[in-house]
């Protein structure tokens, strides 16, 4: 089983596609404070396995973590697949490792929001760091997954990523951006679910009242590193557009149309005062645009086999 290099690939599109849909049902627990839908027990629900006359909360929160342990068996089938597929040396086998190594440490995130009970209504400062840390490793995570199975469509796809070649800073100044527009977006989305405004200009006010609390003043910063971000990559993308690589001109294409969609997105997710269908489009335009993003960086500079120039 999944010996084939189309095996592998079919498994791989469905890990990465899988692993989208528990992040979203994963923001689905916090936008409805279900987090504390099994207590502060883990990996047991309320002290037991499987939980009995269970609540709303519970169902959602039991969910989340289900569909989260069917996500780690998905990645060691992953892991075995890519290596009988491909040789000693391949990128597909260390992108690979390093995916299931940021699968860990998301569950272990978090297990920890849970454990310290960072969920439901609490508001303290440490949940705000910690929501932050959970989406820069969730962009990590996804990131070495697309990677994966970049370097999996073919057995001599690509030696590496060539992060020596000129030019490489400016991706790696554009994933930089993104995590810090993420994790800023974490923490807003945070303070939009715990204190939500009742009107935009009363959000507004609330954002610069110097009595509001800390997540609520931190939601400006949001706007200003997503833009940041937005303009840094359309100008690292635009020069791509026209490259004589037919890879590289596509998926600059998509992290332009992506980036565009990402704006609109922010700017009504922003004048709806963030409503639970919104919140969730906006964080998948994010995941999109990240893993569009490594695509662009892996297929500009990774030193490959063969030169496309084909459409």
């Amino acid at each position: 089983m999944f010996r084939t290099l189309t095996s592998h690939r079919r498994l791989a599109v469905a890990t990465i596609l899988y692993t989208l849909a528990v992040i979203l049902w994963g923001a689905w627990v916090r936008i409805t404070g279900s987090g504390a839908g099994c207590g502060d027990h883990w990996p047991l629900c309320n002290g037991v396995v499987i939980p009995r006359s269970p609540t709303l909360e519970t169902i959602i929160e039991f969910t989340h973590r289900v569909t989260s342990g069917l996500l780690l068996i998905l990645m060691a089938a992953w892991v075995v697949s890519t290596f009988r597929v491909f040789a000693k040396g391949h990128p597909a086998r260390l992108t690979v490792v390093w995916s299931a190594i940021f699968l860990v440490i998301e569950a272990l995130l978090g297990a920890g929001l849970v454990i310290f009970e960072m969920v439901a209504d609490n508001p303290s400062v440490a949940r705000g760091w910690w929501m932050a840390a959970h989406l820069a490793n969730t962009f990590i995570l996804i990131g070495w997954m697309v990677l994966a199975g970049w370097y999996g469509r073919a057995p001599l796809a690509a030696r590496g990523l060539g992060l020596g070649r000129a030019g490489a800073w400016k991706f790696v100044a554009a994933l930089l951006l993104l995590i810090l527009a993420g994790s800023s977006g974490a923490v807003a989305a945070l303070g939009n679910t715990l204190f939500p405004a009742e009107t935009l200009s009363a959000g507004i006010a609330m954002d610069f009242n110097p009595d509001s609390h800390i997540l609520v003043r931190l939601r400006v910063w949001h706007p200003v590193l997503a833009i940041l971000a937005a303009l840094w990559i359309v100008a690292v993308t635009i020069p791509l557009a026209s490259d004589r690589r037919a890879a590289v001109r596509k998926a600059a294409v998509l992290v332009g149309g992506l980036v565009s969609l990402q704006v609109v997105a922010g700017f009504v997710n922003l004048l709806l005062l963030a409503p639970v269908w919104m919140q969730l489009t906006h964080l998948l335009l994010a995941d999109c645009l990240w893993m569009a993003t490594v695509v662009l960086a892996a297929a500009t500079l990774s030193t490959t086999e063969r030169n496309d120039t084909s459409d």
